[in-house]
């Protein structure tokens, strides 16, 4: 049986701090988003005027949605864990009578909330320059949530593991900045030479924003269910590796 109300005590505290710092939180992201909108759609789609049959303003758009919840999932849920580690308040956590499971949907939970309503805000942004089109809600729904969800898990690994401040940083700007850029998020990896192809089907996010985009307009890289199934294969890998943490206590117990 979950102990809702301590899920729920963990969970209102991180939502009441994105309150807190909404600049930080909601406006910063969404202006950085808006100004890759206006910066690659004027500079890019003045030369690329359609992609697949999609305009290239709108063809982005659920690109830079997706790297919006990449970053922001990873940032919030590594901050989250971290900061009652570097203070000292995540052993009255621990040791209070919550399980591993109920102190992971707390956190989780909470980095994937914003994450979420980070996203469906700059849908609705989006909407306002270009006219868009989601062809499949569900689908859209379900890869905006997995991916929150799944990226969420990694940053409280990350959140964990490191032990600075400057570590929270590592992973998102050395790792998932470069990998999101060169997934497919202002391009179409068919546009790209043979080899090249070849080699970014071994980027993970492109199976991400590919089956992200193709609930949009029904154009894709890789096929939907490929990008499914991925997308589950990497929230299993981060279960494992938590469940694996709190049995082992790396980071937890020194």
């Amino acid at each position: 049986m979950i102990n809702l109300p301590a899920v729920s005590a963990i969970y209102k505290f991180e939502m009441m701090r994105t309150w807190r710092t909404l600049a930080q939180s909601i406006a910063s992201p969404v202006i950085s988003t808006a100004l890759y909108f206006i910066v690659f759609g004027s500079a890019i789609g003045s030369r690329i005027a359609e992609i697949d049959g999609v305009s290239y303003g709108a063809f982005i758009v659920p690109g830079l949605i997706m790297f919006s919840i990449l970053t922001q999932s990873i940032s919030n849920a590594a901050f989250g864990i971290y900061f009652p580690r570097f203070t000292g308040t995540i052993y009255e956590v621990l040791s209070a009578p919550i399980s591993p499971l109920e102190i992971t949907l707390g956190y989780v939970g909470a980095a994937a909330s914003k994450s979420i309503i980070l996203g469906l805000i700059i849908l609705a942004t989006a909407a306002a320059f270009v006219p868009l089109q989601i062809a499949h809600p569900v689908i859209m729904l379900l890869f905006l949530v997995l991916t929150a969800v799944t990226f969420s898990l990694f940053g409280f690994i990350i959140g964990i593991w490191a032990d600075g401040f400057e570590k929270l940083q590592i992973i998102p700007l050395l790792l998932i900045t470069p990998l999101a850029f060169l997934g497919g998020t202002f391009y179409s990896i068919s546009m790209l030479p043979p080899f090249w192809q070849t080699v970014t089907l071994f980027n993970p996010v492109v199976y991400l924003i590919s089956g992200f985009r193709w609930s949009f307009y029904e154009i894709s890289d890789v096929n939907v269910w490929l990008s499914l199934v991925m997308i589950t294969l990497f929230l299993s890998i981060a279960l494992g590796i938590i469940w694996w943490i709190f049995k082992s206590g790396y980071r937890l117990k020194a």
